[in-house]
């Protein structure tokens, strides 16, 4: 009899390994199939980089995320309203994973050339205080969710306004009014 308890014993050992091997492969392939964004890149990463030596993901044209920019002097204080429109782009959630999804990021907004917010909306009111007097260039540049920048043809995607913003002065009524000027932006 102790023949075939090592033998039963023998069959049940493989029976085991067969199962859990085959447990464990199928349940990766289910996983990767239905709740992970797809290993395949988005785009070509560059060897360029922005100012703070982030990356550029070059994608094709066709498709590509695209955005311009909007400034406008708010009239009941020294600040200024920043509208930003965008095309085959969507901005993400705070608690979106790092990682490289088409069309899909965050927009940084530049006055010359100096990061100054971390755009997740299309509004943003800048405060008076970072814009001196004097012109300067409002850059929106839209970013993939690792922090690479979206780039078509080996130039980033953003759109720059040029604004000039000049002294306050007071109204005959008491009140004060910027006295500033800007201009659309450009891709």
């Amino acid at each position: 009899m102790s023949w075939s308890r090592a033998l039963l014993t023998a069959l049940a050992v493989c029976a085991l390994l067969l199962a859990g091997s085959a447990g464990c492969g199928s349940g990766d392939a289910q996983g990767q199939k239905g709740d992970r964004v797809s290993p395949s890149p988005v785009g070509k990463v560059l060897d360029d980089t922005d100012e703070q030596g982030r990356h550029y993901r070059e994608v094709g044209t066709k498709g590509a995320p695209e955005v311009g920019i909007e400034v406008e002097p708010d009239a009941a204080d020294d600040s200024w309203d920043v509208r930003l429109t965008v095309h085959d782009f969507r901005f993400s959630p705070a608690a979106v994973k790092p990682v490289a999804v088409a069309g899909r990021g965050t927009a940084r907004l530049l006055v010359d050339g100096r990061t100054v917010a971390r755009l997740r909306i299309p509004e943003y009111r800048l405060a008076g205080d970072l814009v001196q007097h004097g012109t300067h260039h409002v850059t929106a540049r839209l970013y993939a969710d690792d922090g690479t920048v979206w780039a078509v043809h080996g130039k980033p995607v953003e759109s720059t306004a040029d604004i000039t913003a000049s002294a306050v002065q007071a109204t005959p009524d008491g009140s004060k009014t910027p006295r500033s000027a800007s201009t659309p932006g450009s891709k």
